[in-house]
């Protein structure tokens, strides 16, 4: 089943994306709803779904948006000697996680905001969510799926020159209002036949610059969820960013920074596409 948040009639409203349809759930029921527990109840025959705009499908966040760095050892390589002073002496033994604020999130096909004089070095990284849709703490690997309710699609939209400033963490240049586009809906984990082996790539302005798949992780995503867990409680409506794999736009020789006017295309095999455009405002 995949799950979406679509304007219908003017007003957001939550539905069933069923092949190239848009079937609307009950009145009041929303994406949020569904990933905790509640009912699915379909409301009409819908509407073609290339006559809606989808919405992010997530809007209601229990915290900050949980994030894995350094989850592709090839994006690790990539990056050695290009992180200002930051680089570790040696490959992680544990996942790496950090936080990025909810008011990044945009959606589907959202402009991603974008303003030269906060950041001269704005990056994309195209990468696979985790949708948490049962409670747990210090969950072990072999049951991490029970507390999984879906996966979609992210671009963690970065800026390089402040994830640098701010000694060494990573909050402030991740965190940017308006920057990571999610969707373009919640595909349930039953309909995932293997999560670990999707195809990922990014596309900037029609080039291919991210093209891997989620064989290549570094910790599988069942690793994520326990270490992430440990000690930790994880809440239904959590999501988890699970890491971008090389092709980063900072590790590339002469280097690929995001500009107004550019257009990325996120995708993820079996999970839909994110197609946004990088637009000029003022977020200082």
């Amino acid at each position: 089943m995949r799950l979406a948040r679509a304007l219908l009639d003017g007003a957001p409203r939550a539905g069933v994306v069923e092949e190239d349809r848009f079937v609307p759930l009950a009145s009041g029921v929303s994406v949020d709803d569904v990933v905790r527990g509640a009912a699915v109840s379909t409301d009409g025959a819908g509407v073609p779904l290339a006559d809606v705009r989808l919405l992010a499908p997530l809007t209601r966040f229990n915290r900050d948006v949980l994030c894995t760095g350094w989850n592709y050892w090839d994006h690790f390589a990539e990056s050695s000697g290009k992180r200002e002073g930051q680089d570790p002496a040696d490959r992680p033994r544990h996942p790496t996680f950090f936080t990025k604020g909810p008011d990044t999130v945009i959606g589907p096909a959202d402009d991603v905001a974008f303003d030269a004089r906060l950041s001269q070095k704005w990056d994309y990284e195209a990468e696979v969510v985790l949708v948490i849709g049962r409670d747990g703490r210090s969950i072990p690997e072999e049951r991490a799926w029970e507390h999984v309710f879906g996966f979609c699609v992210a671009n963690d939209v970065s800026q390089r020159d402040l994830q640098r400033e701010h000694g060494g963490q990573w909050l402030k240049g991740k965190s940017i209002d308006g920057t990571m586009p999610l969707g373009p809906w919640i595909t349930t984990a039953d309909d995932v036949p293997d999560p670990h082996d999707l195809r990922i790539v990014c596309e900037l302005n029609g080039e291919t610059m991210q093209n891997a798949s989620t064989a290549q992780v570094a910790f599988r995503f069942e690793r994520l969820i326990a270490e992430l867990s440990r000690g930790m409680t994880l809440r239904a409506g959590d999501i988890v960013l699970t890491g971008t794999p090389s092709g980063i736009g900072n590790a590339r020789e002469p280097q690929v920074f995001l500009d107004d006017g550019d257009v990325i295309v996120t995708k993820v095999e079996g999970l839909g596409e994110l197609r946004n455009n990088v637009v000029a405002v003022e977020l200082t």
